[in-house]
């Protein structure tokens, strides 16, 4: 057996496939977020452990023999968190997450340095790691002054199961102190931020050997043997692991507390004025670009707290057709913005309400202004080099068919659905766990579902879709100024 682990921001999910791929079980334990102050958003690491202890417990719980075979785990995780550890390998402080924009004055500051573009092929956006520092390092100098490594999230979890500071070459690319295409740490970028190559952990491969599970840790859930444990990915490179998305031309939409738009790469492919991002893949000599928006299926899960709902209440309300756009836009930036705008200080909207305007011409402002978001997204890859065909849906809000409607339609392609199971980060990482423990041939694993059905373009909408994507960008504009 072969189990992933991933941390999302809103839980641990803990999976085990078989030797063949299939899944056997999952468990899950949630995380809350702190926001203490406006723009900030931190979790505390020790609760990363709590969660991944009672996920992993209510796995053995109900597949103890089989997680008993486990050989190799897998990591994915949310990127971009600065964790900070002392020399004891305890926490400095919550460590702040990908959502948190509190640096943009640090991320304009070294995104005007040429060198980083250059290097990192990425934006400075305020919710990668090294501006993060700079914050510390201004606000918070003692802490600044004890860290003795800085992990990324899901890091911190293999610390914790193997003892060791190992990142890989996907999650660290979000950092802006990595050379994307030469595929290592930038001493210059590093240098640039007061930070040394000794505070960054060692770099793997996702499908490589990154350390062994402790003893303790083997005993607890009766493995035997040694379990290794491999690089992994972030989230969205596990996500791709997880739906077969490893060669050019291959593509997915994620519906989750973020939106993304991925597109895998077989050369590296840098275009930063987009605002897309371009990473390494969690595989060897493959990279990918994504575009990203802050708020997806979180825009609509704010929404329905205020309505005194549910997502799921709100959506059966819409009923089965799509309609044409109405009066109201949303404009979904309740964290700020990544692509294109790359602007953190930029906030939602709902423009144009009226005494007509009733909580279901609400809803449908909600998912038409992700959907518009997510246009963005495909604009922006378009202007790095990037057509897209066709995208596979997945994430949380992907369920929804009118909202994979509304995609379909604002982007004008066809949105392919997986069968059911799971396809997400958690399955990905299993499969590189699965990849470092067997050497197997990441093609033959990495392989795509089967698709249940195709979401196509509503055809008599799509002139009323673009001509709302036009006032929804003349919007954003206005607001701006």
């Amino acid at each position: 057996m072969y189990l992933g682990i991933d941390l999302g921001t809103s839980g641990v999910k803990a999976l085990l496939i078989d030797g063949a791929g299939e899944v056997v079980g999952t468990a899950t334990a949630p995380l809350t977020l702190s926001r203490p102050h406006p723009g900030w958003s931190e979790q505390d690491p020790a609760d990363w452990v709590v969660a991944a202890y009672a996920a992993l417990d209510a796995l053995k719980q109900d597949h103890a023999r089989d997680l008993a075979t486990v050989k190799g785990i897998g990591l994915s995780g949310q990127m971009h968190g600065a964790t900070l550890i002392d020399e004891a390998d305890e926490p400095l402080r919550p460590a702040i997450l990908w959502n948190d924009t509190r640096a943009h004055a640090e991320a304009a500051r070294l995104d005007a340095d040429p060198r980083f573009r250059e290097i990192s092929g990425n934006i400075v956006f305020p919710g990668f790691t090294a501006p993060k520092l700079l914050w510390v390092r201004a606000s918070e100098r003692e802490i600044f002054d004890h860290t003795v490594k800085v992990l990324l999230p899901k890091d911190y979890l293999r610390l914790w199961l193997t003892g060791e500071h190992v990142s890989d070459m996907s999650d660290a690319s979000g950092t802006s102190w990595f050379d994307v295409g030469a595929r290592g740490w930038s001493p210059d970028l590093l240098d640039a931020c007061h930070m040394r190559l000794d505070q960054m952990p060692a770099l793997v491969e996702g499908n490589a050997v990154s350390g062994e599970l402790r003893a303790e840790l083997a005993a607890r859930w009766g493995m035997t043997g040694p379990v290794v444990v491999a690089g992994g990915g972030g989230d969205n490179a596990a996500s791709a692991i997880g739906t077969g998305t490893i060669s050019a031309g291959a593509a997915f939409v994620s519906l989750g507390t973020s939106g993304v738009l991925f597109a895998a790469n077989e050369s590296y492919l840098p275009n930063p004025e987009s605002a897309v991002h371009t990473f390494c893949h969690a595989l060897p000599d493959r990279w990918h670009q994504m575009g990203v928006i802050l708020s997806a299926a979180s825009a609509l899960t704010w929404y329905a707290t205020i309505a005194e709902s549910t997502p799921a209440a709100l959506m059966e309300e819409l009923g089965d057709s799509l309609e044409p756009p109405g009066p109201v836009t949303f404009l979904p930036y309740l964290s700020g913005e990544r692509t294109p705008h790359n602007d953190a200080d930029i906030r939602a909207a709902f423009i144009g309400l009226s005494h007509e305007t009733d909580r279901a011409s609400l809803t449908r402002a909600v998912i038409d202004g992700v959907a518009f978001a997510l246009r963005d997204c495909q604009e922006a890859l378009g202007a790095a080099g990037t057509a897209l065909s066709s995208v596979m849906a997945v994430g949380g809000g992907s369920r929804a068919h009118l909202w994979l409607e509304a995609i379909a339609t604002a982007l004008g392609l066809p949105v392919e659905v997986p069968g059911q199971g799971e396809t997400g980060a958690a399955l990905g990482a299993a499969r590189l766990g699965l990849l470092a423990a067997t050497g197997a041939d990441p093609v033959e694993i990495c392989r795509p579902p089967k698709v249940e059905r195709v979401v196509e373009p509503v055809a008599n909408l799509r002139a009323a879709y673009e001509d709302a994507y036009g006032r929804y960008g003349a919007l954003y504009r206005a607001l701006k100024g």
